[in-house]
């Protein structure tokens, strides 16, 4: 019985250890990504026909009616506290905070700082943020549900947001007015895990360092003149 007992714990260390170099393979800045394979897009509401990606329809978002696109080159990261002069609002690409937001399936019930959201969305992650004064109730359950444990997606409130709802990936942004337009559906389908459309394929969402509970808070004053600009 000793015996066992002592395989057993040797089997633990090595899996610790194990663990341990995994860990340290993820830097702060660096977004290693190992060359690794895309991830599998979550399974988070029934995909809409027509907005499927595939390698001859890379994009089916160029499709939906009002949204945004734009290029932003990946990689252009600074430290906390460097604020970007965002060309958008919310933003959705361009330089961010070196540390991103954890992005697995999180429900921020607070307003996060927007340059760590940013560096979420280059690792593939689409963000929901919602306007605080007006979306609440059954309303806001129906999007938490859309993201809660659901891999390379959050939620957050964005206060001063001009429209309830805006969802984005990188290089892309929607704004409705409720959570059942249909868009939003056609939305997820086309954007979640599209390897086509996010730079940095296979980083991960896991993020030990960023406290989810009490995040980096979001500040509302416009960046002064020494914030960095989004390209």
């Amino acid at each position: 019985m000793k015996g066992a007992v002592a395989m057993a714990n040797g089997v633990k260390q090595r899996i610790r250890a194990l663990a341990g170099v995994a860990l340290s393979l993820v830097t702060l800045g660096g977004c290693t990504t190992g060359g690794s394979p895309a991830p599998s897009p979550p399974v988070s509401s029934p995909a809409v026909p027509g907005f499927t990606p595939s390698d001859t329809d890379r994009d089916p978002s160029e499709r939906i009616e009002g949204i945004r696109i734009e290029a932003y080159e990946p990689g252009l990261h600074l430290r906390t506290p460097q604020r970007v002069a965002y060309d958008y609002s919310p933003p959705f690409g361009g330089r961010h905070d070196a540390v991103w937001a954890a992005c697995n399936g999180v429900v921020y019930s607070k307003a996060v700082r927007t340059e760590h959201m940013v560096h979420s969305m280059e690792h593939g992650a689409l963000w929901v943020a919602y306007n605080p004064d007006q979306v609440s109730g059954a309303e806001l359950d129906s999007l938490k549900v859309r993201v809660e444990n659901r891999p390379y997606t959050m939620i957050s409130p964005y206060p001063g947001l001009d429209k309830p709802i805006s969802l984005q990936t990188w290089g892309h942004q929607l704004k409705v007015d409720t959570a059942a337009d249909v868009r939003v559906s056609q939305f997820f389908t086309a954007l979640t895990l599209n390897k086509y459309t996010y730079p940095e394929v296979g980083a991960p969402c896991d993020s030990p360092q960023f406290d989810t509970d009490n995040p980096p808070p979001f500040d509302p004053a416009k960046p002064g003149a020494d914030a960095a600009p989004p390209k």
